[in-house]
């Protein structure tokens, strides 16, 4: 069965989402936070990442996937945007709505489908929103229209960057990232992964992700997630737990920075990246 392109504009309405302090301090230590983070992973003032809005996008998937006829074992993360309106609060009812707005046909790279998800608190108030691209490998050909060419954003040439963090991954990210939603096997079985034609599980795109949006916080936002008001990427390269992420970001503007991040043997593994601050 191929790609049901009848889900493009209708919306999957009223998919929750449960939370608490425990659910927010496990993510906080799944994307490398610690002790010397104290206002993320100790309930006493606790503050919650921005980045903790992917963490709904999951059970939205779902049903999206299910609807277009996606072929889970051939689809790839491609690209991810948060959009923040208010910061989260540290437990709560979440209600989303997703949309699928496009599947493109890119012939034999297969089909590209964009998602839209918001996220409501149970007062119907809007705190953030989603925006992924994701690709079934085994999805094109099937005569629907190649959509436009993607943008590149670089980081401006001979430009040193305004700041550099350096994050060591633990060998056991995966493992714990995972226990806040994503069990997907190819980030922790090795046979799973080498069917996958990885020698060994890789991290999940979004806890690099994680990574990425902590080192903007500690180095722009002064810690505080409401000043992170957007934050994008392109997922370009593989991380193996254990690995070194370097992120650095230039600035734009006062409001803007290119950002992007790569392991410590210089792979590019999130590019055409930029974040917003408020």
């Amino acid at each position: 069965m191929g790609i049901n392109t009848d889900i493009v504009g209708k919306e999957i309405k009223g998919i929750p989402f449960e939370y608490n302090e425990d659910t927010v301090i496990l993510y906080a230590l799944g994307i490398g936070a610690g002790s010397k983070d104290l206002h993320f992973v100790y309930e006493k003032d606790l503050k919650v990442y921005p980045m903790f809005a992917v963490i709904p996008f999951f059970p939205t998937l779902i049903p999206i996937a299910t609807e277009a006829n996606l072929n889970m074992f051939t689809v790839l993360h491609g690209e991810h945007k948060i959009i923040m309106h208010k910061p989260i609060p540290i437990k709560g009812k979440l209600e989303s709505t997703a949309v699928c707005n496009s599947i493109y046909d890119k012939g034999d790279k297969g089909a590209v489908i964009n998602i839209d998800i918001e996220s409501r608190d149970d007062s119907g108030e809007l705190l953030f929103e989603n925006k992924a691209v994701v690709m079934d490998r085994s999805g094109g050909n099937f005569g629907g229209e190649r959509g436009p060419k993607a943008e590149k954003i670089l980081p401006p040439e001979g430009k040193p960057a305004d700041f550099r963090v350096e994050q060591k991954t633990s060998p056991d990210q995966a493992a714990l990232y995972r226990l806040s939603g994503d069990k997907n096997p190819l980030h922790i079985d090795p046979e799973f992964a080498k069917m996958g034609g990885f020698d060994t599980p890789i991290l999940h795109g979004l806890c690099s992700f994680g990574f990425a949006g902590r080192a903007i916080l500690e180095s722009v936002c002064d810690n505080d997630p409401a000043k992170l008001k957007s934050f994008g990427v392109r997922f370009t390269g593989v991380v193996f737990p254990g690995e070194t992420l370097i992120t650095e970001g230039w600035k734009v503007n006062d409001k803007s920075y290119v950002i992007q991040t790569q392991t410590q043997d210089g792979r590019i593994v999130l590019g055409n990246a930029t974040a917003e601050i408020n």
